[in-house]
């Protein structure tokens, strides 16, 4: 099995099954040409392997009963009658094993023939789906043996003893997990300009499966995984699609056995091409993000019609497991992958500057002030701005760099601040607080000695006053230097760090900055620039405002005292992307940072996340102007909206549980 990212089993403090994962699995099987009965057995295995691995549903290819390939074998009696036999053995073996079944049958109807894709679980056949579209073109010639679905006579079908719900109509729902909703379209179904896929989830269907027999040319496979990934996406759900293998190759054909798992746009799993061996991939399907990804998109139910649909129930008991089937990465913003982390850095860094481009565009400004710590944050914002002066032709002098040392400032960030704006050939500037913030103790009848959030937030704001100021000496504007993660938790100071003119940072998570920094370090700089920006990588994130330690280094470190950022983004994430409950945020982390992170410890932090989360709404009901870059984001003029007084009573509650 080769997938986008290797899956491993994650351990977690509750059931998947109950935070609405389904164990989905797809099997391509070693498949005789017209010999049912070993096709039969062959399955039968590939459906207790699948129970072993703890799935409830298995998807198999197209006509695998008998193989795709039997061309006017088709017509032949004793083929269709032992299709029938093996298709009702199997539905009596899901009467012992826990699973349900789609697997492809040729089956007949008042003298016709129709390419179908039965549904079977609890010892039944529940549905059985024809397929619609029916190539005739090139290689392909399905007219010639099967009739389509609207050819159907009624919307039943005998098979022995059972009467069965028969046409394209069909939806099977879950009993015990009503997200879990499948829909079948059958191979060709899926690559029409119009796919069956679409109308079934805009009924309701979560899962859509397509049982296919696609023979393989250059460059299909790539073609394939497109139309699986885009269809996901565009249907808000999961795409299983389970294709034929190389025992189908006949004449002049070539079957691969390419089978995939796409969920909202994210292929999650893909089998290895052109395998003689039987295939079974297995991953854990999120059918409740795809619930809150539908209630998100106004725009999903638009389209849906009143055509009447018939649900048909089924029910599979969820295996006692506690491992999660799935890539889980613990850095969601940062792509696992050097070269996709590099194109999205890129991206970023792209709509960072086009963003602060566009404002001074707009002002007709030639001048800009920014704040510069020696920190990750502040040296981001630098970059994007150098790049958009560059861009615009304006000169770099243009940019006024401030470094404000105070009471906790360190040698090694002041020294790579100011050496980074010499580098760089920015107009550079110091101008030191701790005169005026004493004076400002002073004035309000503070004791320096005393170093609380007063003795903090004094510099803050002293120095956000300095770069106002300075600002309007210049006729520039303040470029704010804040990321996602600081907005997130409240982690700046009212009016101060908090504030700016234009705020290009707002939309970065804390663990993507340094990314983009090496980035730039890496792509756009060498020699001594580079050097600098590595140091300000490996520089502890810090705000500085307490005395350094006495040996000149950084005493007070921003994640021993919030907690670690990479939890934070962690946390972030998954609360506003995918709107999940602190249950399922927490029991995902467990899985995530296993080794790294134990379970009280993280408790503990998504506890100070969602106070501070809920807190500190205040601070982002007023926030400057900034570009949106992922699809998290926390402006109030478009994706985030809450009071600032909403308790977080309710989310704390919800993390009792796991007491103790």
């Amino acid at each position: 099995m080769s997938c986008p990212e290797p899956i491993c089993a994650a351990q977690l403090p509750i059931a998947p099954s109950a935070l609405g994962y389904v164990r989905l699995a797809v099997a391509t099987p070693c498949l005789a040409l017209a010999d049912v009965g070993r096709n039969q057995s062959v399955i039968a295995e590939l459906m207790r392997q699948a129970v072993q691995r703890g799935a409830e549903l298995l998807l198999l290819p197209e006509l695998c009963l008998t193989g795709y390939s039997c061309g006017d074998l088709f017509f032949q009696q004793a083929l269709l009658d032992r299709a029938e036999q093996a298709l009702l053995a199997l539905a009596r073996l899901t009467a012992e094993l826990p699973l349900a079944l789609v697997v492809g049958v040729p089956l007949r109807q008042h003298g016709r023939l129709f390419n179908c894709a039965a549904f079977v679980s609890g010892g039944r056949v529940r549905g059985l789906v024809p397929k619609t579209y029916l190539p005739n073109t090139q290689e392909f010639y399905e007219q010639r043996w099967f009739s389509r679905a609207s050819a159907a006579t009624e919307p039943l079908l005998q098979l022995a003893d059972q009467v069965v719900p028969f046409g394209t109509d069909l939806l099977f729902q879950h009993q015990r997990l009503p997200a879990c909703c499948v829909a079948i379209e059958i191979c060709e179904d899926g690559w029409v300009a119009s796919p069956l896929s679409g109308p079934q989830a805009l009924a309701g269907a979560t899962l859509l499966c397509n049982p296919s027999a696609s023979p393989e040319v250059l460059g299909k496979a790539d073609y394939r995984r497109q139309l699986v990934q885009s269809q996901s996406a565009r249907c808000l759900a999961v795409y299983a699609y389970a294709s034929a293998g190389p025992g189908e190759s006949s004449t002049d054909l070539v079957f691969s056995g390419h089978s995939l798992v796409a969920e909202n746009g994210h292929l999650l799993a893909e089998s290895e091409r052109f395998s003689f061996a039987s295939q079974l991939l297995c991953v854990d399907v999120d059918v409740e993000l795809l619930q809150q990804e539908r209630q998100r998109n106004n725009s999903f139910a638009v389209g849906a019609t009143a055509a009447s649909w018939r649900r048909i129930s089924f029910d599979v008991a969820s295996p006692p497991q506690s491992a999660l089937l799935r890539v889980l990465p613990a850095e969601p913003f940062v792509p696992a992958h050097a070269a996709e982390r590099q194109s999205r850095c890129a991206e970023i860094f792209a709509l960072q500057s086009t963003a602060l481009m566009r404002r001074l565009r707009h002002l007709d400004s030639r001048q800009v002030v920014i704040g510069l710590s020696g920190g990750l944050d502040s040296t981001l914002a630098l970059l994007v701005t150098l790049q958009a002066f560059d861009r615009l032709g304006l000169p770099r002098s243009g940019i006024v760099g401030l470094t404000m040392p105070g009471f906790g400032t360190s040698s090694r960030t002041r020294t790579n601040a100011w050496r980074l704006m010499e580098l760089l050939g920015v107009t550079a500037r110091e101008i030191s607080i701790d005169a005026a913030v004493r004076q400002h103790f002073a004035d309000i009848g503070h004791d320096e000695a005393l170093q609380d959030i007063t003795y903090e937030n004094a510099q803050a704001r002293e120095r956000t006053q300095i770069l106002m100021d300075v600002a309007n000496q210049v006729s520039g504007i303040v470029i704010g230097t804040g990321d996602l993660s600081e907005l997130a938790l409240g982690w700046c100071t009212y009016n101060a760090d908090h504030m700016s003119m234009y705020a290009v940072n707002c939309g970065v998570p804390k663990t993507l900055v340094r990314y983009l920094v090496a980035w730039c370090a890496e792509q756009l700089f060498s020699g001594e620039a580079r050097t600098v920006l590595q140091d300000i990588c490996a520089t502890p994130v810090s705000p500085e405002l307490l005395p350094p330690a006495a040996d000149g280094s950084i005493r007070q470190k921003t994640e021993d005292q919030v907690g670690p950022y990479v939890l934070h983004d962690f946390f972030l994430f998954y609360l506003l992307r995918y709107q999940f409950a602190p249950r399922k945020i927490y029991a995902l982390a467990c899985g995530a940072f296993a080794g790294r992170y134990d379970q009280d410890e993280i408790l503990h932090w998504l506890r100070v996340f969602y106070r501070r989360f809920f807190s500190q709404q205040f601070k982002r009901s007023c926030l400057p102007d900034g570009p949106k870059i992922g699809t998290v984001a926390l402006s109030p003029r478009g994706d985030w909206r809450m009071p600032s007084d909403a308790a977080v009573a309710l989310w704390l509650e919800d993390l009792e549980r796991f007491d103790g």
